[in-house]
């Protein structure tokens, strides 16, 4: 379908190494090097890397020989900016050819950071900076803009708390497409549709509701396209798959409607991608519910 496919192109980035999967760095390698071999590659993004394990990385990835064009790796800077750039452009000199780091996640609260941290990132290279959201991130978003980067917003986690609520995260899809901020998600979202479901893979997990892929990233795109307030929230709140229909090019949900071409733009300069450490588990889902076959 189309639609879907505007929508969910290099969508998912891969993050195994993280919580709740937490993989081995072997393990991640030879998943992420057989999901760039399988049928469903078309819906893959980034590797997603801690800046301190990119050693490791390096190690294993030698290892599966991976051919075909360059694995493409967001690497995950928490402090020392500058050192964490120069970390990447050693990497992409050592790898030439097999992989490279052409985005970096930074997580910044205050105006004056996110100035700070533009100065260390080339115009070639995607930031992607995670903000906070329970207070009004308009300042820190208009910064961003600034800057040139790119917004980031936390959608979940291993626990209740860790999830915003729809208002908050409608809010900031809101203020990204006004200030024409390009953004992706991180947390939370394996499953499609919002729904009930445990907060970890262990035995006993609590559960929690989480937010799916398709209430976020179909709301950014509508919220490209125009759409605010209320329906947004009530998109993001949406629990019935069946109020989701790809067809004829387009995407319906209620009485709204985007054609494939306005998907297309809208991820390609909007709602960028999400990092998850599973990609099977919102390809099988996808299945499951009759939205891929």
């Amino acid at each position: 379908m189309p639609a879907l496919r505007s929508l969910m192109a290099g969508l998912i980035d891969y993050a195994g190494l993280f919580p709740p999967a937490g993989l081995d760095m072997k393990r991640a390698v030879e998943n992420y090097a057989a999901y760039r071999a399988g049928a469903d590659s078309w819906m893959l993004g980034r590797f997603v890397l801690p800046v301190s394990r990119v050693g490791e990385f390096e190690e294993h990835f030698a290892r599966v020989s991976p051919g075909g064009e360059p694995w493409r790796v967001s690497l995950l800077i928490p402090s020392a900016i500058a050192e964490g750039m120069d970390r990447a452009a050693a990497f992409n000199r050592e790898q030439e050819g097999g992989a490279v780091i052409d985005a970096v996640e930074l997580k910044l609260a205050r105006e004056d950071e996110i100035a700070d941290a533009a100065r260390h990132i080339p115009f070639t290279t995607s930031a992607f900076v995670e903000i906070p959201v329970a207070e009004d991130p308009s300042k820190l978003i208009e910064q961003i803009r600034q800057a040139s980067l790119k917004a980031k917003i936390r959608t979940g986690g291993v626990t209740e708390d860790l999830f915003p609520p729809a208002e908050h995260i409608a809010r900031f899809i809101e203020q990204c497409a006004d200030s024409h901020v390009a953004f992706k998600a991180t947390a939370g979202l394996h499953h499609p549709v919002r729904c009930l479901r445990p907060l970890t893979y262990e035995a006993g997990s609590r559960t929690g509701w989480m937010f799916g892929f398709l209430n976020v990233f179909v709301a950014a795109c509508f919220a490209h396209h125009g759409a605010r307030g209320s329906d947004l929230v009530d998109l993001l709140e949406e629990k019935v798959p069946e109020s989701f229909r790809f067809e004829d090019g387009a995407v319906r949900w209620r009485s709204h409607r985007l054609d494939a071409r306005q998907m297309a733009r809208a991820r390609e300069d909007f709602a960028i991608a999400f990092g998850s450490c599973s990609f099977e588990e919102p390809t099988a889902e996808l299945r499951q519910l009759n939205f891929l076959k």
